[in-house]
């Protein structure tokens, strides 16, 4: 076996992202000639390559034919074929099953369509922060950063009202999945092996459960949402099946609430680390667009996914061998020094192109919801500017333990105008 470079720090191990994105481990990453072999819990064989250069990521990101999501998993551990059948979103499929799938939900995330929840997000926005500031703080996390998206996605679903706490308790408990610490299998009345599961966790079972009723309901009484789309649009002549539409409702829900709500959190926790970047944007709100996608690009709510090479190949002078796991951490390539110059800085001004890849490495994976989240997020700082609110941080955040995600369990915080 060829000689392979390795980290000092094992990527594969949640505890590596306790406090956050290890700059350290990235910065060596990036600084290495090639790529580098990461092994797991000690393997001599199992294993991924380590990707953290932008040119790099996107590389493998745009290269569906020979990086594949279809092959292999998204994450980082390995699962059986049955199981990756199971499993099957639209994230883990290559061209033409993705694209047929993309298509369907597409027209509802286009800039005209996504337009008329400006109102919705800036009324919630307001009316949350204005509970928050009436207490003089609170959890940023659990009073703002989770009803904020969760209540938007289910908006577009049809999900009512009364089930939005259930939708967050469920997806955090997605996440859990990608932790170290063991979940209870039966969670949630599940009876499904953990293995068939999404992110290993019954709430993956229970969210399947609830999508299947909801569509029960609006193929009965269609309404304007995109759960009766889901249930009656039909694609080359065939619906979803049931399966299909359930890891579909159960992809969107997630990741149109989880990362928007990473980027929230992290939103105040760089207005309280640079109030001084955040001033400039009360005397020119015209750098508002900027600033978000700086909050973006600095906290990578999605930290990595995985690609399956499908033949022998070479990527930044490293051979690459088929079968083998390629892991594009967006987490480094959002600091690559040669694209963004100062990078460890946070820079409201910085602009808006090259663009990062807070929302994927480019081509037909980039993030379905990345013009909702840029809205969502945009509304949220024009609210907390024309509140004059200034945020402190009370304690330290605590991260979600897991290496997928960056996100924020708890974030204790004091606001004043």
């Amino acid at each position: 076996m060829q000689h392979r470079q390795t980290l000092a720090w094992d990527l594969s191990n949640p505890a590596q992202f306790d406090a956050g994105i290890p700059q350290a481990a990235f910065a060596q990453l990036r600084a290495m000639n090639g790529l580098a072999w990461n092994p797991i819990d000690g393997s001599e064989t199992d294993g991924f390559w380590s990707v953290g250069r932008f040119d790099d990521v996107v590389a493998v990101s745009r290269d569906t034919e020979l990086f594949s999501s279809a092959v292999g998993h998204i994450q980082i551990y390995s699962i059986d074929d049955d199981a990756l059948e199971a499993r099957a979103s639209m994230i883990d499929m290559d061209p033409p099953m993705h694209s047929r799938l993309r298509r369907l939900v597409n027209p509802g995330f286009i800039p005209r369509a996504i337009q008329r929840y400006i109102p919705t997000v800036r009324k919630r926005a307001a009316d949350l922060l204005g509970a928050m500031q009436a207490q003089g703080g609170g959890d940023w996390v659990g009073g703002l950063s989770k009803p904020i998206p969760i209540g938007i996605i289910c908006d577009m679903l049809g999900v009512p009202e009364a089930d939005r706490d259930l939708m967050i308790e469920l997806t955090d408990h997605l996440v859990a999945g990608t932790s170290a610490e063991p979940l209870d299998p039966h969670a949630y009345g599940n009876t499904t092996p953990l293995r068939l599961l999404p992110f290993n966790s019954p709430a993956a079972h229970a969210l399947s459960e609830y999508a299947r009723k909801l569509g029960e309901e609006r193929r009965a009484a269609p309404q304007d949402d995109l759960v009766s789309q889901l249930v009656s649009t039909e694609i080359d002549g065939e619906r979803l099946t049931d399966n299909e539409y359930t890891n579909f409702f159960r992809l969107l829900i997630f990741a149109g609430n989880e990362t928007t709500r990473t980027a929230m959190s992290h939103l105040a926790l760089l207005i309280a680390k640079h109030p001084d970047q955040f001033e400039m944007l009360r005397h020119n709100r015209d750098l508002v667009s900027n600033a978000v996608e700086e909050v973006v690009r600095y906290s990578s709510p999605i930290l990595y996914f995985r690609r399956t090479a499908t033949r022998d190949t070479e990527l930044s002078g490293t051979p690459i061998r088929r079968g083998d796991k390629v892991v594009m951490w967006y987490a480094s390539a959002n600091f690559d020094e040669t694209r963004f110059p100062d990078a460890l800085r946070f820079d409201v001004t910085r602009p808006k192109l090259p663009i990062h890849a807070g929302f994927g490495g480019g081509g037909v994976h980039t993030c379905l919801g990345a013009g909702l989240a840029r809205l969502e997020l945009i509304e949220l700082v024009n609210e907390i500017l024309d509140r004059n609110l200034k945020i402190e941080i009370v304690g330290d955040p605590e991260y979600v333990q897991t290496n997928f995600v960056n996100g924020v369990e708890h974030l204790n915080v004091r606001l004043s105008a």
